[in-house]
């Protein structure tokens, strides 16, 4: 064996080895930072995420998480952009779709949502297809097609009947197509089975009025739909 071919095998495996080690390292990283995030430490998460994002640029699920944390810190722009780098390395990664939706629903821009929730749902072997249903169910109800957010809607609840976010949306399209009793039923049913509120209207409705003074736009009218079908 030549010197020259010699050099070049330890060069190789040498490079192998740390290319090992780096994605050990960035995994460690990325566990701490999901630990963080669980525990609500979102500066110390996203500290370990960009850590283990310089360790291995490419990893999908430490692009997403970031992703995340930018939602928490409302920075969308950088959001968008962490989502759709995961997207790029994996075009069938349904968790990153869903988040790119809600940063885009976060941003006004309700037909991008729709085309995020909607690849998310190309993915058969997506686990949770009900969030992408209600998000979609969400973007249709912003853009006035009442109809088909309603269909969203049901589509989500067909899948996880016990998931309280569709019914707080079929209440607002029932709302909007003069449907009050339907309204007021499915809305019961968003409390029966939201966690927060366990059944407890009473503490919605104050919970409502105490977001109302600071609440502008969508979610504004939002509340004051929810309080007027809490009214029926």
């Amino acid at each position: 064996m030549t010197r020259s071919i010699l050099i070049f095998i330890i060069f190789f495996l040498g490079s192998c080895a740390t290319g090992r080690e780096n994605i050990e390292r960035a995994n460690a990283h990325y566990r701490i930072g999901l630990s963080y995030f669980n525990e609500d430490k979102i500066q110390m998460a996203y500290v370990e995420f960009q850590k283990a994002l310089e360790l291995n640029p490419n990893d999908k699920e430490v692009l997403n998480a970031l992703g995340v944390v930018y939602l928490r810190f409302e920075d969308f722009q950088k959001a968008r952009e962490s989502f759709l780098k995961a997207i790029t390395l994996d075009p069938d990664f349904s968790e990153a779709h869903n988040n790119l939706g809600v940063t885009y629903g976060k941003m006004g821009r309700w037909s991008d949502t729709l085309n995020s929730f909607k690849a998310a749902l190309k993915n058969p072997v997506y686990q949770k297809p009900e969030i992408a249903y209600t998000g979609l169910g969400e973007a249709y109800y912003r853009l006035g097609r009442i109809d088909e957010a309603i269909n969203a809607y049901r589509e989500a609840i067909k899948r996880a009947q016990d998931f309280y976010r569709p019914y707080y949306g079929l209440a607002l399209c029932y709302n909007a197509k003069g449907q009050y009793g339907d309204a007021a039923t499915v809305i019961m049913r968003a409390i029966d089975l939201d966690p927060i509120f366990r059944g407890d209207r009473k503490k919605l409705i104050d919970d409502l009025k105490n977001k109302s003074p600071i609440a502008k736009g969508e979610e504004k009218k939002d509340i004051i739909d929810y309080l007027e079908i809490l009214r029926y």
